[in-house]
């Protein structure tokens, strides 16, 4: 399987996540875990927008900054920003400075803070069925599912911008809606389970 590689550790991973040392511990200890609660699902909703037409490994290094800038992704903190704000936001070159993904991260901490039943009730609600076995290349592995269209979509029309079918399943995998580890990589499957 090249799609599996053999760390100095000799633990099998995704070949993604043996790439360069900043993925592993991502790869190891993140993603395709799953991850509950409204700021914490905000937070990875935001990067992964922010990563559209990026490199995840480009975001994953300004991580840090992004929630420096952000308030640590409090909701209700991003939700009050304003012009002033998103100046300053589009000043900080710690992050991606890109004024409609900016904005959209704003409004998009004010469309979570209208859910009545939260964020991460609304986004989990669309988790798929787990798979009976992991898949075995990343050939198999989809960009988009009905699962995650129906995301994009009930998302859209709550006023979320930025969360296309193809960044609402980034979301999923990202935080164990989907398990996307191929079939022997040493991270345990951890699917439906509480982090």
């Amino acid at each position: 399987m090249t799609d599996l590689v053999i760390g100095a550790d000799g633990l099998a991973r995704c070949a993604w996540g043996a790439s360069t040392p900043d993925y592993v511990p991502y790869h190891d200890r993140e993603w395709g875990r799953p991850l509950r609660g409204d700021d914490a699902l905000y937070e990875r909703m935001t990067l992964e927008a922010f990563q559209s037409g990026l490199s995840w490994l480009t975001i994953l290094r300004k991580r840090p900054a992004f929630r420096l800038a952000f308030d640590d992704f409090r909701i209700e903190a991003v939700a009050a920003y304003g012009e002033a704000d998103v100046t300053r936001l589009l000043a900080d070159a710690g992050i991606v400075r890109n004024r409609a993904k900016v904005e959209a991260a704003i409004a998009n901490a004010r469309a979570a803070l209208e859910l009545p039943e939260g964020l991460s009730a609304l986004l989990w609600s669309y988790a798929p069925s787990p798979r009976a076995d992991r898949l075995a290349s990343f050939a198999e592995v989809p960009a988009l599912t009905p699962e995650s269209t129906a995301l994009a979509k009930a998302l859209k029309k709550r006023g979320f911008r930025f969360v296309g079918p193809t960044t609402a399943y980034a979301l999923m995998q990202a935080t164990g809606m989907v398990d996307d580890h191929l079939a022997g990589c040493h991270v345990a499957g951890v699917m439906g389970s509480t982090p």
